[in-house]
């Protein structure tokens, strides 16, 4: 028989029952064959107080009805004692419940057994730790939206508070000419195109990272593709002094891809390298295959990233200096963008920086190119 089988509550109520019977059956044969004797012995009284009981309980109750009261004791306690180590299972489980119903979510049950019980005990733990997880990603849920708002609050506060500041020297005519008042103007105006960058950074976040934008994939050749973005780069990079070289490459990585919502990524990589690695002059990008896996990798020579930083580059507002501007250091949502953008296009982004260098490295599957739907954008 299957030990599987065997090993159940079913068969384990069972085994206590036959039991049970077994040794009720051999107390009542053995009780009557005692009593059998004492009836017996009438001829040669024993004035001992058990033998007087025996005789005077089948006198006057009867030796059927004494051994069936006996036999239904026995068979119960007997009963209740093979049971007892099932039943304290139980206890425990109902006892685990009670303390998972009133919020104790830590609780454990301990699973002593393999058969239904052991099951219930595991599948209540396993709840338990659901619900422990599931409560804790809605406190973080709840914490991070917290913390979204009040960065949204302190970020859109800093420029309106410039741009209201200089409308107002305007409004209340002072300025000095007409001068001063274009001079006003001007930095009302770039404070106005920070502050609809931040609240476009901030869409684009809330669309990506909520994976409700939709993606119309196609085959992409990552290596024309980031050859042309970096052409388009090419003035950016010439006003901070910069170059770019393109390290590998000769053969096309094709990888299933939207170019138009991709390049988002990417571009935010390019800008990155570009406003914090001025100091080294080059940017590169590395483009290989490795495995099943195109892999490119952005570096430039800038000051190092501090290894306690490198892993909060991908979150939202984080700034590496935090007494960096808004005009130097950008919205703090760019890496968060392209890290969201190309984990939607199921790839993956890492960050190293070490012996004054900073990679950024991008991983896609690769996939084979369809002649008849591909892109070279």
């Amino acid at each position: 028989m299957n030990s599987k089988l065997i090993n159940t509550v079913r068969w384990k109520f069972i085994y206590a029952f036959l039991l049970s019977g077994i040794l009720t059956a051999v107390i009542l044969y053995g009780g009557s064959k005692v009593g059998q004797t004492i009836l017996e012995a009438q001829a040669y009284p024993d004035y001992s107080i058990p033998a007087q009981g025996i005789r005077w309980l089948v006198n006057n109750i009867g030796s059927v009805p004494l051994m069936i009261v006996v036999g239904v004791l026995g068979f119960v306690l007997f009963f209740f004692l093979f049971s007892r180590k099932v039943m304290r299972v139980l206890d425990e489980i109902t006892a685990g419940i009670q303390e998972v119903a009133k919020g104790e979510l830590s609780h454990r049950i301990e699973v002593k057994t393999s058969d239904e019980f052991g099951v219930v005990a595991a599948s209540i733990n396993q709840m338990a730790e659901q619900l422990q997880l599931s409560l804790q990603e809605e406190r973080n849920a709840v914490a991070a939206k917290n913390d979204l708002i009040t960065g949204i609050s302190h970020d859109l506060r800093t420029p309106l508070t410039s741009i209201l500041g200089f409308l107002e020297y305007i409004e209340k005519d002072r300025y000095q000419d007409e001068i001063e008042m274009r001079y006003y103007v001007s930095i009302a105006y770039e404070k106005s195109l920070t502050l609809r960058k931040l609240i476009d950074d901030l869409f684009e976040y809330t669309r990506v990272s909520g994976g409700s934008l939709p993606l119309s994939l196609q085959a992409l050749n990552l290596n024309s593709f980031l050859m042309q973005l970096a052409e388009e780069f090419a003035p950016m990079l010439e006003d901070a002094g910069m170059t770019y070289k393109i390290i590998g490459g000769q053969d096309p990585l094709w990888i299933q891809a939207a170019p138009g919502e991709l390049v988002r990524a990417y571009e935010n990589l390019f800008s990155n390298a570009i406003r914090y690695g001025s100091q080294g002059k080059l940017m590169e990008i590395g483009l290989a295959l490795e495995g099943k896996e195109a892999v490119v990798r952005i570096s430039n020579y800038g000051d190092p990233i501090p290894a306690q930083d490198l892993p909060h580059l991908f979150d939202r507002f984080y700034r590496v200096d935090k007494s960096r501007s808004r005009d130097t250091g950008g919205t703090g949502l760019g890496l968060a963008i392209a890290k969201s953008m190309i984990e939607l296009h199921r790839g993956s982004i890492v960050a190293y920086s070490e012996n004054g260098r900073t990679d950024f490295v991008t991983r896609f599957p690769v996939t084979a190119a369809s002649p008849s739907n591909y892109s070279e954008e």
